[in-house]
């Protein structure tokens, strides 16, 4: 049987590839596993089918993705994401490697010497921020090798993403220059930010070139040009000037001024420019962006040229209070992730519904969606949901019957127990309603106190639930990856709520000083729920600290760059900052992770909570945190290598837990 796929790209063909794949073949392919088991003879197609989308764009990333993901990807794992992206319809994203090392050129071009741009590049796991303005030098410096390597990525990516017709976005200046600049241009205008998330200005408080100054365009242009003539360009270009950062002034005059400025140094390079700007600021400081405001920033570049990622649309839109961006064109995105943690999590309906009825609103300026999330390699179904979106004119009219579909091509079966879990799931952790911010606040990935939210949006027996009907089904579909996979996830879900329950039951225990109970609950937790769950997770590849330790490693080409890499990877995960500055945000759910560091910070607490009944003096959460604190920055330092290969049966280890602790 031949089947013949045409698109009008690239991407429009690959796309209407894995819709035959999935819709007459079974098919499925997501971060966590592909399942590509084509029927014989192939099926066949009853008659032509044409689909048209009404987005002109399918946007995916973030400017955090770089660094919570892709921070230490190779060649061969951006190949794969690039053909997830075609085959998912997606035919905007950003191309943001090798960056530095254009930048790298473009200051010792100015004048400035090389320990200046030292003291501004971050190490490569903070490299978003440093592209934002929110911070400098943290994790530094960046080795030569690291800039070859970049640029070396970065040719192949735009190759690769230009080729299968996708649009590449390139960054531009957003007017933050390093201290270094003020030394060569003495009389340039520049004015110092606040502190950025905790950070004071040993590495924040970036400097911003004022929008009137000759430099701005100067710079700005200069760097353009040398990023075109290295990589070409498809004519859209990603900057941020006030990503989570109060502007010096709430004047409109000069929220224009600063803008039009941006815009200005981007049509000197290039005339036909496009302007692609995330619109997290407008939600993220609605006291500072008022209705004035935004329109000021907006209005400084001509109208058309600016495309505004509506970037948390599915919980916070900011479309509805702008009158649709005051007449900026719009990417509708779903955010859904931030810091790339793990938790299971959706707000389906809201996804669901939420572009088509940005579509309707009046006078809409709509054109396209988008995928942006802080962190990848989660919640695949939420994805595949909202790609799916991007080539639909109305909603799904019924969730559940898609997510059984779902589930089948997924694990290349019917099977009811699994589908049922999934009826589960979708209802309760995929069905999370009103304002909803996927940061897991678990206690078990954040440093204990006796104030601890244990909150759910959910049922949490819904889970119990789903985790059961998954392992029944483990007979039957244990081969397929894509359920080890979930089975993992599912029952790292369920540990993470007994961890709540026995967290209460600490604290209880405590607050009632029944000493016993404490040491009961307490015991149970440190010596054997976290160590099942870190036994749990090290029987997967993808839920191992090693690989993501060993893959910064990689990179490096001297033993020094390996250790400043797996620095840089161990502190993001946990300090975020010399001194836990953003403790916890990226918090990962990691074998090797959860017993080395959250474990090691349990028995910690539960310690000293036992040492205040025994001695009848108070617990100080200062005191703690200050002796807890050297535990966190142990682990950075521990040196311990972490295996990149699973170890053990993960069927036969979430038996074993669910024999042992379900509810």
């Amino acid at each position: 049987v031949a089947v013949a796929v045409t698109g009008s790209s690239g991407v429009a063909a690959a796309a209407g590839l894995y819709r035959y794949l999935r819709d007459f073949c079974g098919c499925h392919l997501s971060w966590s596993g592909a399942q590509l088991r084509l029927p014989d003879p192939l099926p066949r197609v009853p008659a032509e089918i044409r689909v048209t989308t009404p987005n002109r764009y399918r946007y995916y990333q973030n400017v955090c993705t770089q660094s919570y993901s892709y921070a230490w990807w190779d060649w061969a794992r951006w190949e794969r994401e690039i053909d997830w992206m075609a085959l998912s319809g997606i035919n905007l994203a950003l191309a943001f490697a090798g960056q530095e090392a254009v930048w790298q050129r473009v200051y010792l071009a100015l004048g400035l010497n090389q320990t200046e741009i030292d003291a501004y590049f971050t190490g490569p796991a903070f490299l978003a921020w440093n592209r934002m303005g929110n911070l400098h030098g943290w994790a530094g410096p960046l080795p030569r090798a690291w800039h070859l390597k970049q640029l070396y990525l970065q040719y192949r990516v735009v190759e690769r993403m230009r080729s299968l017709g996708m649009i590449t976005v390139l960054p531009a200046f957003a007017g933050h220059v390093p201290q270094g600049v003020l030394r060569v241009f003495p009389r340039a205008n520049a004015t110092r930010l606040g502190g950025w998330s905790h950070f004071d200005c040993t590495y924040s408080c970036s400097y911003l070139l004022d929008p009137e100054d000759p430099m701005f365009q100067v710079i700005g242009t200069l760097f353009l040009k040398e990023l075109i003539k290295e990589f070409g360009t498809d004519h859209i270009y990603s900057a941020d000037t006030f990503n989570e950062m109060n502007p010096l002034s709430s004047d409109p005059a000069y929220l224009s001024r600063v803008s039009n400025a941006v815009f200005r140094s981007m049509t000197g390079a290039d005339p036909e420019a496009l302007w692609l700007m995330q619109g997290w600021l407008f939600q993220h400081q609605p006291d500072f962006w008022r209705p004035a405001q935004v329109r000021a920033l907006l209005h400084g570049v001509p109208l058309g040229r600016l495309i505004v990622l509506d970037l948390f649309a599915e919980a916070k839109p900011v479309y509805p209070w702008t009158e649709s961006f005051y007449g900026q064109p719009f990417i509708w995105c779903m955010l859904h992730n931030f810091g790339g943690n793990h938790g299971l999590f959706g707000a389906a309906e809201a996804v669901n519904r939420g572009p088509f009825a940005a579509r309707r609103f009046p006078n809409s300026t709509m054109v396209g969606t988008g995928l942006a999330p802080e962190g990848i390699e989660q919640n695949d179904v939420v994805y595949e949901l909202m790609n799916e979106l991007g080539w639909r004119h109305e909603p799904l009219d019924d969730l559940p019957a898609w997510v059984s579909r779902y589930a089948q091509r997924r694990y290349g079966a019917p099977d009811a127990a699994a589908e049922a879990a999934w009826q589960l799931l979708l209802r309760s952790v995929y069905n999370c309603t009103g304002t909803c911010v996927n940061h897991n606040r678990s206690p078990l990935v954040r440093r204990p106190s006796l104030h601890m939210d244990t909150g759910l949006w959910y049922n949490a027996s819904d889970v119990y639930e789903a985790w059961r009907l998954l392992l029944s089904a483990g007979a039957a579909l244990g081969s397929s990856p894509a359920f080890r996979y979930d089975l993992v996830d599912v029952t790292r879900q369920a540990v993470q709520q007994l961890v709540g329950d026995y967290y209460e039951s600490i604290r209880g225990a405590f607050q009632r000083r029944a000493l016993p109970e404490l040491l009961t609950a307490g015991g149970v937790l440190v010596y054997d729920l976290l160590p099942e769950l870190d036994g749990l997770l090290a029987s997967h590849p993808l839920f191992l600290l090693g690989r993501w330790l060993e893959g910064a490693r990689a990179v490096a080409t001297s033993d020094r760059e390996a250790e400043q890499y797996e620095l840089n990877a161990r502190n993001q995960v946990t300090l975020w900052g010399p001194n836990g500055n953003i403790l916890d945000y990226a918090n990962k759910q990691l074998g090797g992770l959860v017993l080395d560091y959250y474990g090691v910070r349990w028995s910690l607490f539960v310690s000293v909570l036992v040492e205040s009944l025994n001695s009848g003096s108070p617990f100080h959460q200062e005191q703690f945190n200050q002796a807890v604190f050297q535990v966190e920055r142990g682990f950075i330092y521990n040196k311990k290598r972490y295996p990149t290969t699973p170890v053990g049966d993960t069927l036969e280890i979430s038996r074993k837990i669910f024999l042992k602790y379900y509810p």
